[in-house]
Order: C-alpha cells, then sequence, then structure tokens
C-alpha cells in the first residue's frame, strides 16, 4: 500500500514534467520557424533593396530603399533618391523580384494594390504594414514617398535609369 501511495504521489509530478517538457519543445520548435521566416523575409528584402539599388543607384545619389513590404508574391518599397522618392509595387516570378510599376500615394492605399493587380488579401496586409512602417521613418523622408506624380510601369526586360525621374517635381 505504502508503494501504491508513494506512485499516486510521484504521478502528478511525472505527468507536469512531461507537460513542461512538449511546451518546451513546441516553444522550440516555434522560435526556429520563426527565426527561420525572419531570416527568408530578411533575406527577400535584401534581394528588392539590391534589384532597385542596380536598377536606379546613380555614382553620385544612391537610391535608399526602406522600408519595404512583402505579402504573397508582391511588395512595395519605399525609396528616396536625393530631393525625390516614391514607391515601388514588386512582383515575385521565378523566384526573382520585378518592378511592376513606380508610383507615389496609389501605392498605400489597399484600393490602388488592388487596382494595380495585387490580390485583395496582399493589398490589404501590405497598406496596413507599409502605413505602420513609414510611420517609423523622418516625417521629412516620409514626405517624399508621396512626391512621385503619376504611374511608370516597369519593363522586366529593360531598365530606364531615369524612370523614376521623368515624373517627379
Amino acid at each position: 500500500m505504502v508503494r501504491n501511495m508513494r506512485r499516486l504521489r510521484h504521478a502528478p509530478v511525472s505527468r507536469t514534467l512531461v507537460a513542461l517538457v512538449a511546451h518546451a519543445w513546441m516553444a522550440l520548435t516555434c522560435a526556429i520557424h520563426f527565426s527561420g521566416s525572419a531570416h527568408a523575409q530578411d533575406h527577400e528584402t535584401h534581394a528588392i533593396t539590391s534589384l532597385i539599388g542596380a536598377t536606379w543607384d546613380k555614382p553620385d545619389s544612391k537610391v535608399e530603399t526602406d522600408p519595404v513590404v512583402i505579402s504573397g508574391q508582391f511588395a512595395v518599397a519605399s525609396w528616396t533618391q536625393g530631393d525625390r522618392g516614391g514607391r515601388a509595387l514588386l512582383r515575385k516570378e521565378d523566384e526573382r523580384w520585378k518592378v511592376v510599376l513606380c508610383s507615389g500615394d496609389p501605392l498605400k492605399s489597399a484600393s490602388g494594390l488592388v487596382e494595380a493587380g495585387v490580390p485583395a488579401p496582399d493589398a490589404n496586409k501590405i497598406a496596413e504594414d507599409l502605413s505602420a512602417a513609414e510611420a517609423r521613418a523622418p516625417a521629412e523622408r516620409r514626405a517624399k514617398f508621396s512626391l512621385f506624380e503619376g504611374t511608370v510601369f516597369g519593363d522586366a526586360d529593360t531598365h530606364h535609369p531615369d524612370a523614376h525621374h521623368q515624373h517627379n517635381h
């Protein structure tokens, strides 16, 4: 009978220990998953900023691309270059990002993104995330994102280095 009492007394501890180990394992698994997701997001952001820089940087005027927000196969990158600025809509095709178009404020809204061909769920997420990300930028820089007037459509095969500047005033 004493033996049975000891088993009963230790049984809850064993269950608690098993539960703690299981929770620790789940937490570790989630941490690894989310750090992998963050790494993937950083990789995609770097690919986008590199594309924009390689396309429009000039020796005396580099493009500063930040923030970049991504949802699904679409992204919006806010950029400034000297006293100019705007936003670029990108789409991932065949594992590579391509500039779809450059514009200003129309790329801030979900409706503007949907009009540009972004699926509504991605457009809503991008608009929400972009608003929060741009709010962290200094006001003077943030104002430049709205300077791009009109829309210039990207060409997947040909880059036009001055396209960003043709419609800035």
